[in-house]
């Protein structure tokens, strides 16, 4: 098969274009033939070593986690999954080798759940990763209740832009920091943008001047602390994005597979509640390119590669 990988830790230069075997399906697997993958930023940091220290990691390495794709088979214990079955999952196995930008991978069905049906393959590719973060940190961290006000800092990424989503399917009113260029996307998906930089404080009180309820952090840069004099109890900030937030009273949250999470996506997204906004598509063979645009931080929604 076809993949991208690398042989050892670098910048873009390392990325390479292979002929590698086909992976091996064990008896908890299925083996999915890919139609997209989405970009995400952790998959150019593992590139670069910055995860060394937390991950198990063998080369070759086949980057990305996120995947949509069709079943080719199923390993001797599947019952969940067959063969032509469309999924989407977040393959995050326990050690970094065998990734999904590839033509094929062999998936844990923990990480898979059924691709919906009112997404194309590039809107499903780019599901899995910032779908789960933005539900796993607003519902199972902050556990949004409905007529509460969420802060959501960097509201036009890509997990960001699902968090809009989410938190007004929950019945929260949404208030999202962007650069001005991305405020009528925010409004198009329910929320009130306010402008990144010095006065953002200021900003957000004059849209709720009791402060917010709940704030979530998909950007760092110190915005957790910033958000500490805007919410009644520290708590209720939970960040992806800066592990300092725990420091404050908050809540740091590292993205787990989850199928029944994703599951959940699914459903809002066949109910016409969650769209995946889709920057920019990339055929497989240029990820490198992917990963650079994604590098930049200045994405509106999901960067996809496609698989021919």
């Amino acid at each position: 098969m076809k993949a991208i990988a690398i042989l050892q830790y670098g910048g873009p230069e390392v990325v390479e274009y292979l002929e590698l075997p086909d992976p091996k399906v064990g008896p908890d697997s299925v083996l999915v033939r890919v139609k997209a993958a989405g970009v995400n930023p952790v998959d150019w940091k593992i590139r670069d070593g910055h995860l060394d220290g937390i991950l198990d990691v063998h080369f070759p390495l086949i980057m990305g986690w996120d995947v949509a794709g069709v079943v080719q088979a199923v390993g001797g214990a599947v019952t969940e999954f067959k063969p032509g079955d469309e999924v989407v999952g977040y393959v995050r196995k326990d050690s970094v080798e065998f990734g999904t930008y590839a033509e094929l991978v062999s998936a844990p069905v923990r990480t898979l759940a059924f691709k919906p049906a009112s997404l194309d393959w590039a809107a499903a590719g780019g599901l899995p990763l910032a779908g789960l973060s933005a539900y796993q940190g607003l519902v199972k961290k902050l556990r949004v209740q409905p007529g509460e006000t969420v802060l959501i800092h960097a509201a036009a990424g890509g997990v960001g832009s699902l968090a809009v989503q989410i938190a007004k399917a929950l019945g929260a009113r949404v208030i999202g920091t962007a650069s001005e260029r991305n405020h009528a996307f925010l409004r198009e998906l329910g929320a009130e943008p306010v402008t990144y930089g010095d006065g953002l404080a200021d900003r957000v009180r004059a849209l709720a001047p009791a402060g917010v309820d709940a704030v979530f952090d998909v950007i760092g840069g110190g915005v957790v602390g910033l958000s500490a004099g805007l919410v009644a109890d520290p708590h209720r900030i939970a960040s992806i994005a800066d592990y300092g937030v725990v420091a404050l009273g908050g809540q740091y949250l590292f993205v787990r597979p989850d199928a029944a999470d994703l599951t959940e996506l699914g459903r809002l997204a066949d109910e016409g509640k969650l769209t995946v906004p889709v920057a920019s598509i990339f055929p497989l063979s240029q990820a490198a390119s992917a990963q650079a645009l994604n590098a930049e931080g200045r994405t509106r929604g999901k960067i996809v590669l496609l698989v021919d």
